[in-house]
């Protein structure tokens, strides 16, 4: 790939210019100039002579030198011809304005395919079709026909909607945000959101990559790019969509559970992306990474005029999980030394409504200084007494002095114009009202953890394969994909988890010889590769006592259940010895199109989808990310001992999530597995696979 040619070009062509104004060939040649770029300047129109004062050209071909970048605004059925011609011609980057590709129908997707063909035969480095264009502030290069490029910054911004990229350049403008590149990838053809990560790493105008994104096609390479990425730049990403259910109707708990996005929540956390809710907090997040340093920890002051707007500020941050620090003892001496008497010494410090910007000043000084500060807030009210300019440009000069955030937070409107302007000019973070500074302050502390992470250590455990391979084989040549318990099981065996003994019974007479043997209590659950859910069709029977009651319930099962599936092949019941006095967990994994195996974490039973108290994370996994499933779930609290119960063994189900995590990375057939209940004994003794199914993907 040019990323050069793409967004550094020495010359740019414009192929199908216009010289009509209004018209997108015109707006877009006219942005080329207008924004200044330095390098030539190629209309490309058969019919014209010159257009804005520039010769045209009838063809590229037609060029006298070489040409860096061409960009497409043309009649569909050119498009592959003028690639093709830039082939010849050695132009090595292409952005397709034109429309009418994969997003119209099969036509379309069929000329969309073609496309790619020629890029990849002629190694060009092409941006849409169907896109806005792109924007590079510092190579005063604006190849598109949105507004002006704007002034340069830090921020590169990739969209996937042409339109919200116009909408947040005149947002931009307003807030004086400044960028590094602005990318419509339109219809992701050939460059798409991996393909810009990674051309951004190594940008070193480019301090975080934000982007709009409603899809993301390579699931896998971008885990692998944005992993890397990440431990260099932050990346904050509006993902569109969040309510998308998924492809296909799910058969296990887990696949009933784990919708579109719960794929991309998980990917995005293994990888440190933050995700943004909203285009306020995609600005709000990027403008606090792209002016100011990280925090070294997550300890924040808060400097206040006006006790209500502290207070406030304060709540936002500890409801966030972020400390209002105490400062030492040496700052709060200096403070009362420094405030008036009725001002407030302890955080959220207090200067009171008449504070002079001198005074302002001088509480800010010492408690950016303290030891135990790692980033500041300072709210400001417009007061009679307030000198709002003043006090913005004191917090620029200790911006200056020290290597920490600061966030300003002037809550207002037209009074403090002027001092919100200030502070915009000299790239100090600005929000109007506390919830969104303390957001945007979480992200970086969230962020800065991130960096600091040890490198992944995926632990592989010695399990036995063949008997899986053998049975799956069986399995495709029977033409079945769904795994009952008794098979399952087996598998889960070969694979070192804890199962419990079991036989299977086709009669009460073996089903009550089997639970002499085994001892009592006695579960016994119904055999049949047709009923995934044993418990809706009356196939669970539990706490059986003695031999009588055994033989009795299974003729009660047997015919409860062919009543309520007269159409399933019922091979028997599973007789097995009852696992007592554990928590009730399941483990479950869904294999998402885009990301692979997810595995799933929560309360077991027969609630789970009623609690719907799960956690999940993809497949491989670390001790670490599986112990953080664990922790992220109400469930949690129930594990660790709660009134007066004694703590499950935790450590037992980091291991066996590990090991499902290794069997679903093992066997890519695997699409979906619950383990429903895993029953957790007390600390130290372990867990054991009480059920378990296992579905194949059909392919």
């Amino acid at each position: 790939m040019s990323f050069e040619k793409l967004l550094r070009p020495s010359s740019v062509a414009v192929v199908g210019a216009s010289s009509e104004p209004g018209k997108v060939g015109y707006e877009i040649l006219n942005n080329v100039i207008v924004d200044g770029f330095a390098g030539e300047i190629y209309p490309i129109n058969p019919k014209a002579p010159e257009i804005l004062g520039k010769k045209c050209y009838k063809s590229l071909t037609e060029v006298p030198g070489p040409v860096d970048l061409a960009v497409l605004v043309i009649k569909r059925d050119l498009v592959i011809p003028i690639l093709k011609e830039m082939g010849e011609k050695g132009t090595k980057a292409a952005i397709v304005i034109t429309a009418g590709f994969g997003e119209t129908g099969e036509e379309g997707k069929k000329l969309q395919q073609e496309i790619i063909s020629v890029v990849r035969q002629y190694e060009i480095t092409m941006v849409g079709p169907n896109c806005l264009g792109l924007l590079n502030p510092w190579h005063k290069l604006n190849a598109s026909f949105g507004g002006t490029a704007g002034v340069p910054g830090g921020i590169a911004l990739i969209s996937q909607s042409g339109a919200l990229l116009t909408s947040v350049q005149d947002i931009a403008a307003e807030e004086k945000l400044g960028w590094s590149v602005l990318a419509s990838i339109g219809n992701k053809a050939s460059l798409d959101e991996v393909d810009f990560l990674e051309g951004l790493k190594d940008d070193k105008n480019t301090k975080v990559i934000a982007a709009y994104l409603e899809n993301i096609a390579r699931g896998q390479q971008f885990i692998d790019v944005a992993e890397k990425v990440s431990k260099e730049k932050p990346i904050v990403i509006l993902k569109a969509g969040r309510t998308a259910s998924g492809a296909k109707a799910a058969a296990s708990h887990t696949g009933s559970l784990a919708g579109a996005d719960t794929a991309y929540a998980a990917a995005f956390d293994r990888v440190g992306v933050i995700r943004a809710d909203s285009i306020e907090q995609l600005f709000d997040i990027s403008m606090a990474f792209s002016y100011m340093p990280l925090p070294a920890g997550d300890r924040v002051a808060v400097v206040t005029n006006a006790g209500g707007p502290g207070i406030m500020m304060s709540d936002a941050l500890e409801g966030l999980g972020l400390k209002v620090t105490t400062l030492s003892d040496a700052t709060t001496k200096k403070l009362l030394d420094t405030l008036p008497a009725a001002g407030s010494a302890n955080n959220p410090v207090d200067v009171l409504g008449d504070a002079t910007s001198d005074m302002y000043g001088k509480a800010m000084d010492i408690v950016i200084e303290c030891p135990n500060v790692d980033s500041m807030m300072v709210v400001l009210t417009p007061q009679k007494m307030t000198d709002e300019d003043n006090v913005a440009l004191k917090i620029v000069e200790l911006s200056k002095k020290y290597k920490k955030p600061i966030f300003a937070c002037f809550m207002g409107a037209g009074s403090i114009t002027k001092g919100v302007q200030i502070l915009r000019d000299n790239k100090i973070p600005q929000y109007g009202v506390p919830e969104r500074a303390a957001k945007a302050m979480l992200e970086m502390v969230k962020y800065a953890e991130y960096r600091k992470r040890p490198a992944r250590v995926v632990k592989t455990f010695d399990v036995n394969k063949q008997p899986v391979i053998d049975m799956f084989a069986k399995y495709r040549k029977d033409g079945m994909n769904e795994i009952g318990e008794l098979d399952a099981k087996a598998i889960m065996r070969a694979y070192n988890f804890n199962v419990p003994q079991f036989e299977l019974a086709t009669n009460a007479k073996e089903a009550g010889e089997f639970a002499d043997k085994l001892g009592y209590p006695i579960a016994m659950k119904v055999s049949s590769p047709d009923i995934l859910h044993k418990s809706d069709s009356g196939g669970v029977k539990l706490k059986l006592a003695n031999r009588a009651e055994v033989e009795k319930a299974f003729d009660d099962m047997m015919a409860t259940v062919r009543k309520n599936e007269p159409k399933a092949d019922i091979k028997g019941a599973l007789v097995e010895k009852m696992v007592m006095d554990c928590q009730q967990v399941i483990l479950g994994m869904n294999k998402d199109p885009q990301f692979g195996p997810m595995i799933m974490f929560g309360l077991g039973g027969i609630f789970v989808e009623v609690m719907k108290d799960v956690c999940f994370g993809l497949a491989p996994l670390t001790a670490d990310e599986a112990m953080k499933m664990i922790q992220n779930t109400k469930a949690y609290k129930l594990l660790m001992g709660a009134r007066g119960t004694k703590p499950a063994d935790v450590k037992a189900i980091v291991e066996n999530l590990q090991r499902m995590s290794q069997l679903v990375t093992d066997f890519e057939e695997i699409a979906e597995i619950d383990i429903n209940p895993l029953m957790v004994g007390a600390d130290g003794t372990g867990a054991t696979v009480v059920d378990a199914r296992i579905i194949l993907t059909k392919d």
